[in-house]
């Protein structure tokens, strides 16, 4: 096990509680009042945004931002010693709140913790994670400060139409600024972050839970139901920072509402865990969050209303009065930020609410995932067969209980929270009318531990009644089947999360450190993750969000492959890198560049110091007798210009490959396709039949996207078992790292295996085959030079491109 598995996935955690534990008590201190211990962290949570977000807001000490939130933390410690003494003696005495918080960071981060190597669980199924990353560490080292941004390249554009167009960024800071503390890249650390903060929503469930009648053992699973619902659950693997973020302090809002008598009268002070907690989601979630800051202020305002009414107005002024002052205060000094730039935060959020880019969902979210349940492995597909009729067996079963627990909550009077929860559904629907699919879904999650939580309080009724017997075996049945179906829902996706390639992201690292500073650097890759662990090099690609202007037309689109051999020279001609993917069909870039490193999965290529562009570059790649005749006309260019003196030409040439025919290959019938290749979506095993041209070393290369593990062999001898092998985008292949073999001259029989399921994480998921090809061992796109008049001598090979140069060019 790595240190780095080590540190991000055991250490990092604790360092945040740490972090959170002393702020909380600082908050707790200055407030007057006591915070109940469940709720410490998340009232810590929302302190630290503030913290990172003024510290980064003054952009010269952004680097200090992760000192400033240590010694929040310490000065929380020291003015709060005795109290943190006690909670230390309640915490002895009473483990099992923290035990569960425990059991729910663990299960949330299940994926990456089950592959014992760092990781991301959101990988290819949502990018949106590679811009908080890159965010993450702008923001802490050059503060919310972007007028030195070169956005000619796509790292800063990115950051520019993200971070200085309001984009919330309260996470990330909070998360930059944390991780950056322990040294952690924030690719590795982002995971764990997400986990902890889903972990920290557990205090506020679990004292919900206890104030609808839950007590012991009933209130800790009905905590763990409500913080893991499958929508949720699917939100956090997907790395959804902001709105991950934010859940916990929801829900402490719920409480803070429910314990209304504690604080509402008791002085301005008092408000401050309140306004924290209210500045802290404004500063994680924009404006947006207003919505939620308002159900929890409005049945408060509802009861200094009913005061007011009974106590006189004057009375009430003079209660009412100080407790909006100082709160409207600390929401003002706390949230500055976001305040300061107000119109941009609401132009996002409008932005957002009103688009009609669905994102990664091909239909909006159903109304019915509220519930918790969702037998299937993605929650934007619906069940089918028997796991759709068991989970509408799970739906019908939760919303009945969620009616019974309505009825619960007015029963025994507790009108504060009954109004927190209708307020919020209500919420939930007015944003569901009013925005797009995309903030629909998250408006969606949010709301879905609410809806949890208040299913759980039918189990609190039927418990209720003394010496019943049935009902309290009801109780228990609902129960089961309540924590039973979120458990099962969580599972199903677990086994279905793609996991990111740790050891090609190392790579990437390791580039990063080694060239830093050399750019402008054209990646060549589609991997919007390359915009943080290349942030040093000035990275522009042509298929990002974000291409560079004078590059885009070298890409189909977003996301789609790089043509590299269809560059104009001199479009290159500012970039002094050029990275790409090891393939030996890949395009190399043209002949002013020279291969400067090589790994396992990428390639360097540096510029010549005073290489001019060549003359004409065209792309290669047809028929023999098409290719002559292009060199041929390529050549008598230069013929027909006597002024640019001698030239010569230097062709690409792509190295012998032997191709595996995947149509013709022997596969199993209910292996399905996509996009040529074929989906090894069930045990079974490819069989194809090849010729080597020669006797030797050669080198397998797979191309797809596969995740799950699969078993290479050739002539019945197994040569690698390959897992986790993803690209950025699911619709461009993954290359493999090439697998050697030695063979001989001849037929051979190649075979490719998928076995039966096991618990290992991302085990359902990926497994597309797209293409298998043989190469000589070390075989790459290599130049080839002549002088333009003995064009006829490189006819009948095969190339990639072709330039003409004045004779004398230094190429490589």
């Amino acid at each position: 096990m790595s240190s780095m598995f080590l540190a991000t996935a055991l250490l990092y955690p604790c360092v945040l509680a740490a972090l959170a534990v002393g702020t909380g008590l600082l908050v707790e201190r200055a407030s007057g009042g006591e915070v109940p211990l469940a709720l410490l962290i998340p009232v810590g949570v929302a302190g630290l945004i503030a913290v990172s977000q003024l510290v980064t807001f003054v952009y010269p000490l952004a680097p200090a931002t992760p000192y400033a939130m240590v010694a929040v933390a310490l000065a929380g410690f020291a003015l709060a010693r005795s109290r943190a003494r006690a909670l230390a003696g309640a915490l002895r005495a009473h483990p099992s709140p923290v035990g569960l918080a425990l059991l729910v960071y663990a299960l949330a981060l299940a994926p990456v913790l089950a592959a014992g190597r760092p990781s991301l669980s959101s990988y290819m199924a949502l990018a949106d994670s590679a811009v908080h990353l890159t965010g993450a560490d702008f923001l802490i080292a050059h503060g919310q400060h972007f007028a030195h941004l070169d956005l000619r390249n796509s790292y800063g554009q990115f950051i520019n139409d993200y971070y200085n167009a309001s984009y919330p960024s309260g996470a990330d800071t909070l998360f930059g600024g944390s991780a950056i503390l322990l040294r952690l890249p924030l690719i590795w650390a982002f995971q764990p972050f997400n986990a902890f903060m889903l972990a920290a929503g557990v205090g506020p469930a679990w004292l919900i839970a206890r104030r609808v009648g839950l007590s012991g053992v009933w209130a800790l699973v009905a905590a763990l139901a409500a913080t893991l619902p499958a929508l949720v659950y699917a939100y956090e693997l997907l790395g959804s920072v902001k709105e991950i973020t934010v859940l916990p302090l929801i829900l402490s809002l719920g409480v803070l509402v429910e314990r209304h008598r504690s604080w509402l009268r008791a002085g301005a002070a008092r408000v401050l865990p309140f306004a924290i907690l209210v500045a802290g989601g404004v500063s994680a979630l924009g404006v947006a969050f207003g919505v939620w800051a308002l159900v929890a202020a409005l049945v408060p305002a509802a009861l200094l209303a009913a005061a007011a009414h009974r106590d006189g107005l004057r009375a009430h002024l003079r209660v009412a009065g100080p407790l909006v002052g100082a709160g409207a205060c600390v929401l003002a000094i706390a949230a500055l930020p976001t305040w300061s730039r107000l119109r941009g935060s609401v132009a996002v959020a409008q932005g957002i609410a009103s688009t009609s880019n669905p994102g990664n969902l091909r239909s909006p979210l159903r109304a019915s995932q509220l519930l918790g349940v969702r037998l299937g492995g993605s929650y934007k597909l619906a069940p089918h067969g028997l796991a759709l009729t068991l989970t509408n067996v799970l739906l019908a079963l939760s919303l009945a209980a969620a009616v019974v627990g309505a009825w619960r909550l007015l029963r025994t009077r507790a009108f504060a929270l009954a109004g927190w929860v209708g307020l919020s559904l209500l919420a939930w629907v007015a944003v569901t009318l009013a925005a797009g699919t995309w903030a629909g879904a998250k408006a969606l999650m949010l709301t879905s531990p609410i809806v949890v939580l208040l299913a759980w309080a039918a189990v609190a009724a039927l418990r209720s009644p003394p010496r019943r017997i049935l009902a309290r075996a009801l109780a228990a049945g609902l129960a089961g089947a309540l924590a039973g179906g979120v458990l099962a829902s969580d599972a199903l996706q677990y086994h279905a999360a793609n996991l990111a390639p740790t050891a090609r992201y190392d790579e990437l690292a390791s580039l990063d450190a080694r060239f830093a500073g050399q750019g402008p650097t054209l990646f060549t890759d589609f991997d919007e993750y390359s915009l943080y662990e290349l942030r040093h090099l000035d990275v522009g690609g042509p298929d990002f969000v974000y291409p560079p202007p004078s590059l885009a037309v070298l890409a189909g689109g977003y996301g789609r492959p790089v043509r590299l051999e269809a560059a104009a020279p001199s479009a290159l001609a500012d970039y002094r890198l050029i990275i790409t993917r090891r393939d030996p069909e890949t395009g190399r870039p043209p002949a002013a560049y020279r291969l400067a490193w090589q790994g396992a999965y990428y390639q360097v290529w540096r510029r010549l110091p005073g290489a001019a562009p060549a003359l004409r570059h065209i792309a290669l790649g047809g028929s023999a007798a098409g290719e002559c005749r292009r060199i041929g006309a390529l050549a008598a260019l230069a013929a027909g210009q006597p002024r640019l003196g001698a030239t010569q030409l230097t062709l690409a040439e792509v190295p012998p490959l032997v191709r595996v025919a995947l149509a013709r290959a022997r596969h199993p019938r209910n292996w399905g396709h996509e996009r040529g290749g074929l989906v090894m979506d069930h045990p079974g095993t490819l069989a194809a039949s090849l010729r080597i041209p020669r006797a030797g070393r050669w080198e397998v290369w797979l191309r797809g996207q596969l995740m799950a593990s699969v078993r290479l062999g050739v002539d019945g001898r197994t040569l690698a078992t390959v897992a986790g092998q993803l690209s950025g985008n699911s619709l461009v292949p993954n290359a493999v790292p090439p697998i050697a073999v030695e063979l001989s001259r001849g037929a051979h029989l190649l075979t490719l295996s998928r076995g039966a399921a096991t618990l290992a994480p991302g085990d359902g998921g990926a497994a597309v085959i797209d293409q298998i090809l043989l190469a000589p061992a070390g075989a790459q796109q290599t130049l080839r030079v002549r002088p333009s008049g003995r064009w006829r001598t490189l006819c009948g090979g095969s190339y990639a491109w072709a330039e003409l140069a004045r004779t004398g060019r230094s190429v490589g």
